[in-house]
């Protein structure tokens, strides 16, 4: 079954509202190009007063549209808003889409996420440095000319698995949310079980030490193989860098992969499930699981707890003890961690069978959000081979 195509503008308007002098809020809620990947919903907008708003805080977005990246939109970033507050605000790094009447806001989310229309945008882009795309060239776009029932159909049976994806996201913040609040009660206030009958000499219990981060753990290093040898890249090893980190605890996937060969020629070890990647450059301190085997690059340390710590007392530590390590980054250009970083960190050792009884409470919370995680991998890789498919007839909805 062949669909016909029409441009964009038969179906959406770009950046139908703009902020102006007589904009009524005084605060706004903000979403600007670097907080986005790809997503579904928008549900947590950083509130900032108006006045303390860069200028390029424009675009009124509402719910039901869908906002896109036009600078290097190769990079993908999208969001359908399903829920904005009137005060809701986009930087003008994006493009607002607002379906017209004839259309499916979800419909429009869709189609603009489709491989296609992404290609479209990315071999259309200007400029060298910043690869941008403008209004004009995205509403020429081209979309599938379904009726607007059809269109509801389409993006009914494939928001059914965004919202099974949000779902489990919301679970998972959720069970990340006990287990730190747990690791604060015990380990930072001091009300661990049996606390009452234990004594605490400057702020130290019976049985702990205290030592450097340096002293627990050992601090790995990553490397990169040769970039301009194709033997190297794109084989089944996930590669992990900075870019990779996500606001959850374990991490899937990977922009890019190496071969055995390739992992042959860095100075990176294929370290294992569990071990602790903390970002080390750039964006310092973000901190993330392997959800299995993967190598990773010179911006990153690879964590492993020394005995009696083990990596899930190891990463909750390293959650709530992140600032110490962004507040001691160094560099002259970009801020960075350095191995004598984790010599400077104060690391408070529980006694061993504390730290035990943590995991052991911890343990099924953790494994509860890397099942979470792993089907949101399947459910996502279900949903971008049946897009494609729908929008080109393949699949009638």
């Amino acid at each position: 079954m062949s669909i016909k195509k029409i441009s964009l503008d038969q179906f959406a308007d770009v950046n139908p509202e703009g902020v102006t002098k007589s904009y009524s809020h005084d605060q706004i809620e903000y979403i600007d190009i670097s907080s986005v990947g790809s997503g579904y919903l928008v549900d947590s907008i950083r509130v900032i007063p108006l006045k303390e708003a860069p200028s390029r805080a424009k675009r009124i977005i509402r719910t039901g549209d869908t906002i896109l990246s036009t600078v290097r939109p190769n990079l993908r970033s999208f969001l359908f808003v399903k829920d904005a507050k009137s005060n809701s605000i986009a930087s003008t790094g994006f493009a607002v889409l607002r379906a017209k009447s004839n259309a499916d806001p979800r419909f429009i989310y869709y189609a603009v996420t489709d491989s296609q229309f992404t290609g479209y945008l990315t071999n259309n882009t200007k400029g060298t440095s910043y690869p941008a795309v403008d209004s004009d060239t995205i509403l020429r776009g081209e979309v599938p000319d379904f009726h607007l029932q059809e269109q509801k159909r389409i993006g009914k049976i494939l928001s059914s698995y965004d919202d099974l994806i949000e779902n489990n996201r919301r679970r998972i913040q959720l069970l990340e949310q006990s287990a730190r609040l747990l690791y604060k009660e015990w380990f930072i206030s001091l009300r661990f079980p049996g606390h009452e009958h234990v004594k605490i000499t400057n702020g130290v219990p019976e049985g702990w030490e205290r030592k450097t981060a340096f002293e627990v753990m050992n601090v790995l290093s990553g490397g990169t193989p040769k970039t301009d040898v194709p033997d190297y890249w794109n084989g089944e090893i996930p590669f992990f860098t900075p870019k990779d980190a996500i606001d959850s605890a374990y991490v899937f996937m990977t922009e890019k992969t190496i071969t055995e060969s390739g992992l042959k020629k860095c100075n990176s070890k294929l370290y294992p499930k569990d071990t602790v990647f903390i970002t080390a450059r750039g964006t310092v301190g973000n901190i993330n699981l392997a959800s299995k085997p993967m190598a990773m690059n010179q911006s990153c340390y690879a964590l492993i707890a020394n005995h009696p710590i083990n990596q899930y007392y190891l990463y909750f530590a390293l959650i709530e003890g992140v600032e110490q390590f962004r507040s001691r980054a160094v560099g002259a250009v970009f801020d960075a961690i350095i191995r004598d970083t984790f010599k400077m960190i104060p690391f408070l050792v529980p006694d061993e069978k504390l730290i035990l009884f943590f995991s052991d409470y911890t343990s099924p919370i953790i494994n509860q959000i890397y099942t979470l995680a792993n089907q949101n991998l399947q459910l996502a890789k279900a949903r971008d081979i049946l897009l494609p498919r729908l929008m080109s007839g393949e699949v009638v909805a």
